[in-house]
């Protein structure tokens, strides 16, 4: 019998040895990303050798800044005259032109003011041909005494060459003498009074006699006041902060609302202080508004600087004399007139952000404003006929004949 072996089931089938790992090789991508590398190469050094000549000469030209936001005119109305309001004629955001109503105050008492001013207007004026007539009686009374002389001295020279024969008395005589002297003396008087009555017309007709002409300013004074119970636009534009109400009482110079003209805009950049060196009137500049994002620019060009920082013109000035003081870098506003073709096309309001580069590569111009440039101007045509109509009732208290015209009260 043979012998049984040791070994146990395991042995009788030996698992095979493990074999190395291939190498990894690489992947798709990786083989792909090398090619792209390789044939991009000669297009970098391409690029790199026709753009450094450019490169190494490139210098900034311009200066810009988002610190830059949109200004404007803020057009007060205030009243000329004091009055209770009866009529509003616009409210905030609403679009007015030059010289449409937006206040009317109750005209009551400025047309009774007109209507005094009138009868004083006809009572002076009937005063002053009272003494132009009185000139001519006084005329006539010269005339007159003059000729009551004439005959006194007949009388007496009469008198003289009968004394002697004894036809007439010397006391005759005597009363001859008398009348002659109170005929001379009366002559005497009444030029005297001529000369007074003279006086105060001389060199003069009724229309522009001195009291005629007070009277007519009063007229005019009375019809201006009356004119300005209604408030007109001064300038076209925007309506705001209107805080008037129906039956408040306003008075001389008192805010009732506001008017921004959106033509008379401009862009003002706040630029840093070592940034001014190369800024130039009359450089171009261009500027984006956030309202309107980046595809709409605005071109306009430096028309100003301001004469100090803003700091300089601030309500509370800052004290830098004192022991924590700390350099802060300073801003100039820089004023940017804005091409107003662009802005009728894209208009703006007050107080947008906008972002601003001014093109200082022309240095010609001069850094700040110098007598003799041009300024810039404003004015209005609203309010230089506001005694319009009282030509009217200076007719009319005055007697003359009058074309048709509008009246003061019915305006």
């Amino acid at each position: 019998m043979e012998p049984k072996s040791q070994e146990g089931p395991a042995s009788a089938n030996p698992a095979p040895a493990p074999t190395p790992a291939p190498a990894a090789a690489p992947t798709r991508a990786r083989r792909y990303a090398g090619l792209a590398l390789r044939a991009a190469l000669p297009l970098v050094v391409v690029g790199v050798a026709l753009s450094a000549p450019g490169l190494l000469h490139w210098q900034p030209h311009g200066e810009a800044t988002e610190d830059a936001y949109v200004e404007g005119n803020l057009v007060q109305v205030t009243p000329q005259v004091a009055g209770t309001v009866v009529r509003i004629g616009a409210d905030d955001t609403d679009y007015v032109r030059a010289g449409d109503p937006l206040v009317q105050l109750n005209p009551l008492d400025a047309q009774l003011a007109l209507a005094r001013a009138e009868a004083g207007l006809a009572k002076t004026a009937r005063q002053v041909r009272a003494q132009f007539a009185n000139v001519e009686q006084w005329r006539a009374t010269v005339a007159l005494r003059a000729t009551d002389l004439a005959r006194a001295e007949s009388d007496v020279a009469r008198r003289y060459g009968l004394v002697d024969s004894g036809a007439v008395s010397g006391e005759d005589l005597r009363h001859a003498k008398d009348a002659t002297a109170a005929a001379r003396a009366a002559l005497a008087a009444a030029r005297q009074q001529e000369q007074a009555a003279r006086v105060l017309v001389d060199g003069t007709t009724v229309e522009d006699h001195p009291e005629v002409a007070a009277a007519i300013a009063q007229v005019r004074d009375a019809a201006v006041a009356l004119s300005r119970t209604a408030l007109a636009a001064p300038v076209g534009g925007i309506v705001a902060r209107r805080n008037v109400q129906i039956g408040q009482r306003v008075g001389q110079g008192s805010p009732l609302m506001a008017i921004v003209p959106l033509d008379q805009m401009w862009v003002t950049a706040n630029l840093k202080e070592n940034q001014l060196a190369g800024v130039r009137i009359g450089q171009p500049a261009t500027m984006t508004a956030d309202v309107y994002g980046s595809e709409v620019v605005f071109h306009g060009r430096v028309v100003g600087q301001e004469a100090g920082t803003g700091s300089a013109f601030a309500a509370v000035p800052a004290q830098n004399a004192t022991g924590n003081w700390i350099k802060v870098v300073q801003r100039v506003p820089v004023r940017i007139a804005l091409d107003p073709a662009e802005l009728r096309r894209h208009p703006l309001r007050l107080g947008l952000s906008m972002r601003v580069e001014v093109d200082t590569r022309d240095r010609g111009g001069p850094a700040l404003l110098q007598a003799g440039v041009q300024r810039t101007e404003y004015a209005t045509a609203v309010f230089a006929r506001e005694d319009a109509g009282a030509e009217a009732i200076i007719a009319r208290a005055l007697g003359k004949p009058q074309a048709h015209a509008p009246s003061v009260a019915a305006r």
